[in-house]
C-alpha cells in the first residue's frame, strides 16, 4: 500500500503567502484586469489551503465553482465590457484612513485568536470529507437542501417573468420605479 505524504507548515506558510499577496493585489491594483487575474490568485490559493487542511470537497468546489465558472464570467464581464479600461478613478485612496485602523485592529483580533487556540496536531492524512457530505446531504440535510433548490427555482422563474414583461412593454430601464410597475 502506498503512504501519503503530508506537506509540512512551510506549504501551508507558502500557500498562505500567495492568498495574502493575491488579495493585496486584487485590493491595490489600478486596473481592473489585473484585480480580475489576482483574484484568480486568491481563489486558487484558497482551495490549495482547503485541500491542505483536508476539506477536499470544499476545495474542488472552489475549483470549479469559484475559479472556474464565476472567475471566468467576471473576466469576460471585464473584457468585454467596451471602454473600461477609460474609466478614471479619482477617489483611489477614499475610505483608507477609516478602514486602516480597523484593518490593524481585525488582524491583531486574528493574530491573537489563532495564537491562543489549542490546535489539534496529527501526523496522519486527514480522511476524505466527501462520504460524510454526501451522507449529510442524502440523510440530515435533505430537506434544506432541497428547500434551498426551490427557492432558487422560484427565484429564477421570477426573474424570468420579470424580464419577459419588461421585454414585452418594451422597457429599458428597470430601475425600483419601473420594477415596481411590472409588478
Amino acid at each position: 500500500m502506498m503512504e501519503l505524504i503530508t506537506p509540512g507548515p512551510l506549504f501551508f506558510y507558502l500557500l498562505a503567502s500567495v492568498v495574502l499577496a493575491s488579495a493585496l493585489g486584487v485590493a491595490l491594483a489600478p486596473n481592473i484586469l489585473y484585480s480580475a487575474f489576482s483574484l484568480l490568485g486568491t481563489l486558487a490559493g484558497i482551495a490549495g489551503l482547503y485541500l491542505y487542511l483536508g476539506a477536499d470537497f470544499v476545495g474542488i468546489v472552489q475549483l470549479l465553482i469559484y475559479v472556474g465558472g464565476i472567475l471566468v464570467l467576471i473576466l469576460f464581464a471585464v473584457l468585454l465590457t467596451n471602454k473600461i479600461g477609460e474609466v478614471k478613478l479619482s477617489n483611489l485612496s477614499a475610505g483608507l484612513m477609516l478602514g486602516a485602523p480597523a484593518a490593524i485592529a481585525l488582524l491583531a483580533l486574528l493574530a491573537k485568536v489563532s495564537v491562543q487556540t489549542p490546535w489539534p496536531l496529527t501526523e496522519s492524512a486527514p480522511a476524505p470529507t466527501t462520504a460524510r457530505l454526501g451522507d449529510a446531504f442524502l440523510k440530515e440535510a435533505l430537506l434544506p437542501f432541497e428547500l434551498a433548490s426551490l427557492v432558487l427555482l422560484m427565484a429564477l422563474v421570477g426573474a424570468m417573468v420579470i424580464a419577459r414583461r419588461a421585454a414585452k412593454e418594451g422597457v429599458k430601464d428597470l430601475s425600483p420605479e419601473a420594477h415596481d410597475r411590472l409588478i
